[in-house]
C-alpha cells in the first residue's frame, strides 16, 4: 500500500471529468498481493474515476475525500 501513482489528464478534461467516486471494499474482494500488504484489515475505501477505473485505496472514508480534494477532483460516496 505504499506504492505511489502518478494521475495525468489532459488539459481537454471538464468539469464532468473531475468527479470521483469513493466507496467501500471488502479486503477479501481484492487481489492476493494486495490482500498480502494488508495484515488484518476487513475492510478499505476506493477512489474511483467516472470510467470506473480505481484510482486509489486507502483505509479511511474520510482520508478517501480529502485525498480526491487535493487532487482536485469532486468527490462523491456510492453506496
Amino acid at each position: 500500500m505504499d506504492t505511489e501513482h502518478e494521475i495525468i489528464f489532459s488539459a481537454e478534461d471538464g468539469p464532468e471529468d473531475r468527479i470521483v467516486y469513493v466507496r467501500e471494499v471488502d479486503v477479501s474482494d481484492l487481489p492476493e498481493e494486495v490482500q498480502e500488504q494488508l495484515e488484518g484489515e476487513e475492510t478499505l475505501y476506493a477512489v474511483h474515476d467516472s470510467d470506473g477505473e480505481r484510482l486509489a485505496l486507502v483505509k479511511e472514508r474520510h482520508m478517501a475525500f480529502i485525498l480526491a480534494r487535493q487532487n482536485e477532483f469532486a468527490p462523491v460516496s456510492v453506496h
